[in-house]
């Protein structure tokens, strides 16, 4: 593969100029939920199972906002004559699109709509938000962080994974397996063709795709800039890059509209983030940033949608609410903090949300990353990772080690923060935040420069551990090796004869090994090994039961 030595700098979120320009797009607020045909108490109607298991994992109850909007209501903005686009339920409304602005006096009489909302413009973009910069030139620094030391032959991607201590988490043998991270971006072009990328589609870890923007668009058209993006993450292609979480499986979720700035983008992150939410997604990566936007004209108004920094209070921007309902739902979001080098935008402002700064290799913090303190105080960004001179994936088959912005260390992290997760899934996703927040070189004395600086993974997970140990002294059952390969020993500590019963749950909560044994106060150890063969790596729970206790215990094969 050829690779070019680019200097990308991403000012803000990477466009075409090709892409399709809308007009005339609302949004529709409904009163309520009445008369849903859907319920709380069968959550199955509308949330995967993966969806409903983590919840079940965190202990986090099925509420009003994750029934679906009415259906009747839908259909009755839509018989006005209008093109329905995109329901939200955590928002309870639905974008649409028409020509005709008569409509909307249509459906404002609607006695359950409470409100409408012009929200794109329709005169063109105010700013630019593509920019491209090459620079053949290589730094010895660059040179020097190519080489690899590990399990993996990173390549060029090795400092970025360094910096963060997070190949001693691959060793381990945690790569994502099992673990799903949605992507929600401006497109995906390259993704299909790209070298970078081949592993994913050869192992069906490409889970699926939805355009947000463009009703049955192409994501894999018009815009690469989620490609660069996944590559931080996905990007497997040893001897050149792998990214932090090369064996995780993707959505990839197009919500950033074209080459304009429109408040509509902050309502498809929304509906792209309840989408992933539904499929079971455990992280969300957004290199997505909004603050300012392109003034709307129309015929009677000007309207000016961009923020305010009061307005970056954690609670008044749309996607950040949803980030934060996100959050709500177990999912770690994870946001690039932004490239102005002053306020973070939405969603990054969220109170939950995981937002992350851009450093250089060399630890320095990048003068483009954005900073706190939000409106009401709070410290951001929580860490950093690297997003000046980052290893990406460019075009149809090369390689920048020139990528910069925080649209690149966002991604960075998150790889890493499912690597974490996928080692401790017991923990909540607010205690795998704290954890890696805890592990942060400044954090002992965090600031709104650098918030709690750059995360130690294997600290993370020393932490972690140390908060749910694996060794007790009334412990039921002992396993070895971990992580196993060919063979896995059980221990189980009884007195006298008992009927055990063993099962291995995967992460779906899906039960792959089921074995039932008569052991005696003599006869203690069970021994896996033709059984467990044919299993893929990851993580699993070993469950035990005997006639007077049960246990589960994670374990990892490699």
């Amino acid at each position: 593969m050829k690779i070019k030595l680019l200097l990308v700098f991403l000012i803000g979120i990477v466009l075409s100029s090709n892409a399709q320009i809308a007009s005339d797009k609302y949004y529709v607020q409904f009163t309520d939920k009445n008369d849903s045909p859907f319920s709380i108490n069968n959550p199955g109607e509308f949330l995967t199972q993966r969806a409903l298991d983590r919840r079940d994992r965190q202990g986090i109850e099925i509420i009003a906002n994750d029934i679906p909007v009415n259906q009747l209501y839908l259909q009755g903005v839509a018989d006005i004559g209008v093109q329905l686009l995109n329901p939200t339920k955590w928002l309870n409304g639905v974008t649409i699109y028409t020509q005709n602005p008569a409509l909307i006096d249509q459906i404002k009489a609607l006695p359950y709509v409470s409100a409408t909302l012009k929200v794109v413009q329709t005169n063109g973009p105010v700013s630019d938000k593509f920019k491209n910069l090459v620079d053949d030139a290589v730094s010895n620094n660059q040179i020097e962080n190519s080489k690899s030391i590990g399990s993996l032959d990173y390549g060029y991607s090795y400092g970025q994974i360094e910096q963060l201590n997070g190949i001693k988490l691959h060793d381990q043998g945690f790569m994502g397996q099992g673990m799903v991270i949605a992507v929600l971006d401006a497109g995906f072009t390259g993704v299909l063709e790209h070298p970078v990328f081949e592993y994913l589609w050869n192992n069906n870890k490409i889970l699926g795709n939805k355009d947000f923007v463009y009703m049955g668009g192409n994501v894999f058209e018009g815009h690469q800039h989620g490609k660069m993006v996944l590559s931080c993450m996905g990007g497997n292609l040893p001897g050149t890059m792998i990214g932090t979480a090369p064996e995780a499986e993707y959505w990839l979720l197009r919500s950033e509209e074209g080459p304009f700035e429109n408040i509509i983008e902050e309502y498809n992150w929304v509906s792209a983030a309840e989408f992933a939410d539904s499929v079971g997604a455990d992280v969300i990566n957004s290199s997505l940033s909004y603050f300012n936007y392109d003034t709307i004209f129309t015929s009677t108004d000007t309207i000016i949608w961009s923020y305010l920094p009061s307005d970056m209070d954690g609670n008044t921007a749309i996607a950040t609410i949803g980030a934060d309902i996100a959050s709500s739902k177990g999912i770690i979001v994870c946001n690039s903090a932004g490239n102005s080098g002053s306020l973070v935008g939405a969603p990054a402002d969220g109170d939950s949300v995981f937002t992350v700064g851009s450093v250089r290799l060399d630890g320095e913090r990048s003068g483009f990353s954005s900073i706190g303190p939000t409106a009401d105080g709070r410290l951001k960004p929580n860490n950093m990772a690297c997003g000046e001179g980052a290893t990406i994936a460019v075009g149809s088959q090369d390689i920048s080690i020139y990528g910069n912005g925080t649209s690149f260390s966002s991604p960075i992290m998150a790889g890493m923060v499912t690597c974490l997760w996928q080692s401790h899934p017991e923990m909540t996703a607010m205690e795998i935040q704290e954890s890696i927040m805890e592990s942060g070189s400044t954090a002992d004395n965090p600031d709104n420069f650098m918030g709690w600086g750059i995360p130690d993974f294997a600290g993370a997970d020393s932490i972690l551990t140390s908060i749910n140990p694996n060794i007790n002294i009334d412990k039921l059952v002992t396993v070895g090796p971990n992580p196993f390969s060919e063979q896995l020993n059980i221990n189980i500590n009884i007195d006298s004869a008992e009927n055990i019963r063993i099962e291995l749950i995967n992460l779906a909560g899906n039960i792959v090994l089921a074995k039932e044994y008569n052991l005696t106060g003599h006869k203690k150890k069970i021994k896996l090994s033709t059984d467990i063969s044919s299993l893929s790596q990851g993580v699993y729970f070993l469950k035990v039961i005997t006639e007077h206790r049960t246990e589960v215990v994670k374990v990892v094969k490699g």
